[in-house]
């Protein structure tokens, strides 16, 4: 009788300890998952970043006087380009620089020669697919964050996550409220 209740703690102990392997395994799946997907963000927001100086180039060339737009992209690039800064400080400094860009587009509308230069037409461009990739990934980091801090905070696996010192992961949002805004549709003038 000794023997069976020893086999059933062994079994008991060995069923745990690969439950908890599991676990802990598939929240360092996850973490790793997370790290590749903001690294993927970040090398669309390294390109955006290098897209920048271009556009900002190109509109100088057509409308020099318009230095304090054209400084307000300029510093709202440097900020988002700052090492060491966490999903929610990038998400951020990517919003003011969203800001500042669209006051630049907008400039741009009152200058006809430059809304038809080729030139400006493919930085647009290139800026608009890279901001397309950049939604994709941060979709994508978002999902995977949104799995992590599930594990991290359901029983049984938040016993694994809290030996071993994983903790939620940040959100790279959006807070550009023009963004969240929605649109207005008026349909009163057809």
């Amino acid at each position: 009788m000794g023997y069976v209740i020893a086999g059933v703690v062994v079994l008991l102990v060995v069923v745990i300890l690969v439950w908890a392997a599991t676990q802990y395994n598939a929240l360092v799946r996850v973490r790793n998952f997370i790290q590749e997907a903001w690294r993927q963000i970040d090398v669309e927001l390294e390109r955006r970043h290098d897209l920048i100086p271009n556009l900002v180039e190109t509109v100088k060339g057509y409308a020099a006087h318009e230095r304090e737009t054209l400084e307000s992209v300029t510093k709202a690039r440097q900020d988002a380009t700052a090492p060491g800064q966490t999903p929610a400080e990038q998400a951020h400094t990517e919003g003011v620089l969203s800001q500042a860009l669209m006051r630049m587009f907008a400039v741009a509308e009152n200058y006809p020669q430059l809304k038809a230069s080729t030139h400006f037409l493919e930085l647009q461009r290139e800026l608009t697919n890279t901001e397309d990739r950049i939604a994709a990934g941060r979709r994508f980091y978002n999902a995977n964050v949104r799995t992590l801090n599930t594990k991290v905070e359901t029983f049984p696996t938040l016993l694994i996550a809290g030996m071993f010192g994983f903790t939620r992961a940040e959100y790279f949002e959006v807070d550009d409220p023009a963004v969240r805004q929605v649109p207005t549709v008026d349909l009163s003038g057809q």
